[in-house]
């Protein structure tokens, strides 16, 4: 009799133990994940006259204040994700995209699935759109094997770019 309750009572705190280690293990381990954030980076140039029609930059000047959208579509061509980011002083946007998932792990990555299009300039003399590197069409990110590292925080960083509006106004002379 001592035996049969022994092997009851074995039987009972066994799984219960089981189930309180599992939970104890699942609980740690929720603890110590980490999220991974993408980031798109790039900058945005005013190009110079005298290379006006080409996708050269050379003498071209940062625009700051540009407008950038960052558009990801999933797999089955739907917009999964969008959102514009502005240049700072020196013509650089870090846009971090906050709430990008993917549905499918291949599919459906930033590589394969996001772009950069140009939006806008603040320059009157320089804010006539540019196919620069695809700024009209899209711009497909390159990853820059760049990772930054956090407390529970990771963020994979791409680039796009550069990206170039063309001057409004260019004399004959001065371009090619």
């Amino acid at each position: 009799m001592a035996n049969n309750r022994f092997i009851i009572t074995i039987s009972i705190l066994l799984p219960l133990a089981l189930l309180a280690a599992t939970t104890t293990a699942k609980d740690v381990a929720t603890k110590q994940d980490k999220t991974a954030t993408v980031v798109v980076e790039g900058k945005v140039y005013c190009q110079s006259c005298k290379y006006f029609g080409s996708w050269s930059l050379t003498g071209a000047e940062p625009i700051p204040a540009a407008k950038v959208s960052v558009i990801c579509k999933n797999h089955r061509k739907r917009v999964s994700y969008y959102n514009t980011f502005l240049t700072n002083e020196d013509g650089y946007f870090y846009a971090e995209l906050k709430d990008f998932k993917m549905t499918h792990y291949l599919l459906d990555h930033p590589l394969h699935s996001c772009h950069v299009k140009l939006l806008s300039s603040p320059l009157e003399t320089c804010n006539l759109l540019s196919n620069v590197n695809n700024g009209i069409n899209g711009s497909p990110l390159k990853f820059e094997n760049k990772v930054l590292y956090g407390k529970n925080y990771e963020a994979v960083v791409y680039g796009c770019g550069p990206l170039a509006f063309r001057p409004t106004n260019c004399d004959p002379e001065t371009t090619p």
